[in-house]
């Protein structure tokens, strides 16, 4: 009897355990899959900017984005989508694939590869360029944004 107790104790133990295991691995793939798919949406619409609403591009890089990047960003806002409508250009920019490298409860650093298309006024289209970056996303009352955003040699 004392044997079928303390059998018992173990599985009901390990039970326990497993439980508690598989819901902290569910709850990281969730967080993840989450600072993924923002460093993917910033990058892409960092990537994609259109001569024709290069304000409004530029404004929603700015939504997407905290800290210093935001800030750095702002400083330069106007003259960057001046040089955007200048040169009469649109970009499309792609994710093309993104990986968490390092994460927090409240942040990660996300290496993205993509990929940008430009096209001139005239129509003419130039070869894509490729991109390697290490965004770093943060939780900001509640929503992910990019504070930081480098390019990766």
């Amino acid at each position: 009897m004392a044997v079928a107790a303390i059998v018992l104790c173990a599985g009901l133990g390990s039970s326990g355990y497993m439980m508690w295991r598989h819901h902290d691995v569910t709850a990281r793939q969730h967080r993840e899959a989450e600072f993924v798919a923002a460093a993917r949406q910033g990058v892409t619409t960092l990537t994609s900017l259109d001569f024709n609403h290069a304000a409004d591009d530029v404004k929603r890089v700015l939504d997407d984005s905290t800290g210093a990047f935001r800030n750095d960003f702002q400083s330069r806002a106007d003259d960057f989508a001046k040089v955007i409508q200048q040169s009469k250009v649109a970009t499309q920019g792609r994710v093309d694939a993104a990986a968490v490298q390092s994460m927090t409860d409240d942040s990660a650093v996300v290496l993205v590869a993509a990929t940008s298309e430009v096209t001139n006024s005239a129509g003419a289209k130039q070869e894509p360029r490729a991109w390697r970056l290490s965004v770093t996303v943060e939780r900001v009352d509640g929503q992910l944004k990019m504070s930081k955003v480098e390019f990766v040699p």
